[in-house]
């Protein structure tokens, strides 16, 4: 698909001193004796094949003739007062995740560029910045008052403004100039392989322009259909489209403040306007919402985000603005209090249809939409995995039979509402013991109930017995090495009660079978 006709626009941003600009800006903020002066050229190095190499310069060092690849040694032949701090893509991995994360404040369509760039869809956006300049050149603010080098180029396709950005000069190119743009960039800006573009060369084709006036098929039968696609998607004649790594909400509102908002209580008030907008268009579309998320931007570039779930299909605002001010804390930052927020989004991830209930003439359905607010209002407080409830699982063997999940989320996974069980022929009880404890018996006859059992430093004497019932392994799940397991239920003198079982069968799977304690009764 040609980039002129699907209109839509991209802005690619590189970073090329991300690592020593990392590092530079934790040392302003956490002062360290191992921190490189402010006039000393700074890499960062990593071991390659045995050798130290240099896999990131910051801009002294730049200017001073160094580059990624060269081997550390040679680099400090070169330029013996320079420092050198071990790489760790993994940090500047987790800052490149922030400044995505910053930058959905343009677009909900943000990919990474890894290892040092960022890529937006910004089809449709730039009016809400007065035009595409303005949009480039607020975010290039943002990150150069927060200490990071950018350039960025915004273009018909993701892969022409990324190779522009990186090889190019920043700016904004016209619809459907991108062909005319790129011609004069040299081949390692297709971002093929070193050993390609080293042919290339060698070959005399030395510019995108020098390979677009090339028959396709030629280059296709010499280097490779990837060459070919390379080709068109950086000169603009094929959109590939970005994946975003946030998924698009269903519904999204969102609210700019004239100035930055400290307040939590001007927040609160604020979410709980964008709530109704997100309320009524839901209500359009005959949705509710299971999954809230509000995204609070400071001005600094730093996001908060908070989520909140509810058990069922939700449009009452006041409701969803009770949990969302429970978690309204997580907002606070003592050691960085930042200077206000002036971006907030709400989005609704999860929606599910919502259609008009009937109330029950015995007030059943009040009373369980009751105790669904309770729950929301539990797992807002407590977090979704310590509020759970048990559910039935399809398995016979006692202590795969329930299993404990969260409780705003109920069904699933060949789970049933946990309930009575009429293929259960004696009761289960209240508690049991994970695992099973081994207790010392006396039997009346080797297949019949204890008379007796020791458990715990005490002897307890039996003087009723129910039972046996017989569970035998789950040959699917176990294999056949578990043994039969025939279960008691027993009561002794002092009418405590215990559910016990004889693992292996005597005479048949075992000589010796083994009994245990797996549960009480109240």
């Amino acid at each position: 698909m040609a980039a002129s006709a699907s209109g839509r626009r991209y802005l690619a941003v590189w970073l090329p001193f991300l690592p020593s600009e990392r590092l530079r800006r934790l040392w302003s903020r956490n002062p360290s004796p191992s921190a490189a002066p402010a006039d000393a050229p700074l890499v960062l190095a990593e071991r390659i094949a045995g050798a130290l190499r240099v896999a990131a310069v910051d801009p002294m060092a730049r200017d001073l003739g160094l580059a990624p690849g060269q081997k550390l040694a040679d680099a400090r032949a070169c330029v013996p007062h320079l420092v050198a701090i071990d790489h760790d893509p993994a940090a500047d991995l987790s800052l490149l995740e922030r400044l995505a994360d910053a930058a959905d404040r343009y677009t909900p369509l943000v990919a990474l560029d890894t290892p040092d760039g960022l890529t937006l869809d910004v089809t449709g956006c730039a009016h809400l910045f007065g035009g595409e300049a303005a949009l480039c050149r607020d975010f290039l603010e943002r990150l150069r008052s927060a200490g990071f080098t950018a350039r960025a180029v915004l273009a018909g396709t993701p892969d022409a403004a990324a190779a522009l950005a990186r090889h190019g000069r920043p700016g904004i190119v016209p619809p459907g100039g991108e062909a005319e743009t790129v011609a004069r960039l040299p081949v390692a800006a297709l971002g093929i392989d070193a050993a390609t573009t080293l042919a290339l060369t060698r070959a005399g084709l030395k510019t995108i322009g020098d390979l677009m006036g090339r028959p396709s098929d030629i280059l296709v039968a010499r280097f490779g259909a990837g060459l070919a696609t390379r080709l068109r998607r950086v000169t603009g004649r094929e959109d590939t489209r970005l994946t975003p790594r946030r998924a698009v909400a269903a519904c999204m509102v969102e609210r700019r403040f004239a100035e930055p908002v400290a307040r939590r209580e001007d927040l609160a008030g604020a979410l709980g306007l964008i709530l109704g907008k997100a309320a009524a268009t839901l209500e359009q579309r005959g949705e509710g919402g299971r999954l809230f998320e509000a995204s609070f931007y400071r001005t600094d570039g730093v996001v908060r985000r908070i989520a909140v779930e509810t058990g069922e299909a939700t449009r009452d605002t006041a409701a969803v603005s009770r949990l969302f001010a429970e978690r309204m804390h997580l907002l606070d930052d003592p050691t960085d209090p930042g200077f206000g927020f002036d971006l907030m989004r709400l989005a609704v991830p999860r929606t599910e249809v919502l259609a008009p209930r009937q109330v029950l003439i015995d007030g059943r359905g009040e009373a369980e939409r009751e105790t669904a607010a309770l729950v929301d209002h539990l797992v807002a407080r407590f977090g979704r995995s310590n509020v759970l409830r048990f559910l039935d699982r399809a398995s016979h063997v006692p202590e795969r039979a329930e299993v404990m999940v969260p409780a705003i989320a109920v069904g699933g996974g060949g789970y049933r509402s946990a309930g009575p069980q009429a293929t259960r022929p004696l009761a289960r009880p209240l508690q049991l013991f994970d695992p099973p404890q081994p207790i010392e018996t006396l039997a009346e006859v080797p297949d019949g109930p204890p008379a007796s059992f020791f458990w715990r430093r005490t002897t307890f004497q039996i003087i009723r017995a129910e039972g046996p019932e017989r569970i035998a392994g789950e040959w699917w799940r176990d294999g056949e090495d578990m043994l039969t397991r025939d279960y008691y239920g027993l009561e002794d003198r002092e009418g405590r009660r215990f559910w016990v079982f004889r693992q292996g069968l005597y005479g048949r799977e075992t000589a010796s079978p083994r009994w245990f304690i797996h549960g009480l009764f109240a």
